[in-house]
């Protein structure tokens, strides 16, 4: 009996609710494959429908996060021998329409499309030696997956034209200093600090208040800052009307653990109109 083949994608759920989940190709530098994606997608979708499920944190195995596309597949689409099925999936942005939090934890090479989901994450920390790299010029090209939407953003202008036009390698100590990782850890203790962060989330943050921060986050972008603050305003009245709201000052007058309900464990407020545009 022939046994099932590792997992390219490693998932592991701690008490916490934190899901880990490890980008799992470590002969191949945890390379990007068709089969990576659509593992990618479905367990974020298994991870947003699971009431367990309160952060996440994205790694890779070995000495790598993600390089980016296995050169065998991009080789193979350039040429058009396989080209990628680009019209039959959805767009690689998941990570930012994951209503939880998802947490970066870099250890390595982090380039292309590792560069981009990366990105793609509410938080980011690296390893100092971690070697950070756009990657899209030299391979002919363009920024993919909105990131010249979403980089300059977390770096300013300057630098996310820098690297997105050159392509060149950046360490986790450079990326740091640009704002492109939140936090930088011997590598030693990156996963128990990435782990320990989302799981300070999972125990004292409310998951709806968080869902609906995510969306403040990416919206607001969009918004004048008085539309913001508007939008702010229907918003609360919404997490007022759920349950966390009460649960959130219950736990701090008694001063004590919040216990606060999963996301899609109890049916949640409808949002104000003006929240879903």
């Amino acid at each position: 009996m022939t046994e099932n083949p590792t997992p390219v994608i490693l998932t592991e759920l701690t008490d916490d609710g934190v899901m880990l989940l490890t980008l799992n190709r470590p002969e191949r530098h945890n390379a990007w494959t068709l089969e990576t994606e659509l593992l990618y997608n479905e367990l974020f979708d298994r991870a947003e429908t699971d009431p367990r499920v309160r952060a996440v944190v994205l790694t890779g195995a070995g000495r790598s996060f993600c390089p980016g596309m296995d050169m065998s597949v991009l080789d193979a689409a350039s040429s058009g021998a396989r080209p990628w099925p680009t019209d039959q999936l959805p767009p690689r942005t998941r990570p930012m329409s994951f209503p939880k939090p998802v947490v970066a934890a870099v250890n390595g090479a982090c380039a292309g499309i590792g560069f981009n989901q990366a990105l793609m994450c509410d938080v980011r920390f690296a390893v100092p030696h971690a070697k950070f790299a756009a990657a899209f010029s030299a391979r002919g090209l363009v920024a993919e997956d909105g990131v010249s939407w979403l980089l300059p953003r977390l770096v300013g202008y300057g630098n996310a034209a820098d690297l997105l036009l050159s392509s060149r390698r950046i360490t986790g100590t450079e990326a740091l200093a640009m704002g492109l990782v939140n936090r930088l850890v011997e590598p030693a203790e990156l996963l128990p600090v990435a782990l320990a962060y989302a799981t300070e989330l999972a125990r004292s943050a409310s998951p709806y208040a968080m869902s609906l921060i995510k969306r403040q986050l990416a919206d607001d972008q969009a918004r004048t800052f008085t539309d913001a603050r508007d939008h702010a305003a229907a918003l609360l009245a919404t997490a007022k009307r759920a349950p966390d709201y009460r649960e959130g000052v219950l736990s701090f007058i008694e001063r004590r653990q919040p216990e606060f309900d999963g996301l899609g464990q109890s049916p949640a407020p409808a949002l104000p109109q003006e929240a879903s545009s």
